[in-house]
């Protein structure tokens, strides 16, 4: 798929009036445990900004097998909508959430969340910020 690319070299996806559809497997995900130096961390994903105003747009996808734990700190706001399995989270202060199919989990900004080693599933999410070249597709 041949798209414009923003300043960071990653493709941006609203550049004309369209409908654009992706289908599962379009992207390949980037190995997290290589990126996040996480040992034994089983989880993948890949982000694309959507405009890169001032008002940035990202979507992902993500997808996490069982394996170890690892955590994220959220400085803007994202969710995520299950697609597949369950994703398993938690915050500093121990509560647990189980997210499955259909379901929605919403991150504010400044919030540590840890994502159990037990999740076994896939996302797509929505972030509002501009795509982090780190994630971008391969």
């Amino acid at each position: 798929m041949n798209q414009p690319v923003n300043e960071n070299n990653t493709p941006k996806l609203a550049q004309k009036p369209s409908i654009q559809l992706f289908k599962a497997g379009t992207y390949k995900l980037n190995d997290l445990a290589d990126l996040l130096e996480v040992n034994n961390l089983k989880s993948q994903m890949a982000e694309i900004t959507v405009t890169d105003n001032s008002n940035g747009l990202t979507v992902g996808f993500f997808a996490m097998q069982p394996g170890v734990d690892f955590e994220f700190v959220y400085e803007f706001v994202e969710y995520k909508v299950i697609t597949k399995g369950k994703i398993v989270m938690r915050d500093l202060q121990g509560n647990k959430y189980v997210a499955e199919v259909g379901d929605v989990v919403l991150f504010t900004p400044n919030v540590t969340v840890i994502f159990d080693g037990e999740s076994d599933g896939e996302a797509v999410y929505t972030a509002h910020r501009i795509a982090d070249k780190m994630f971008a597709p391969k």
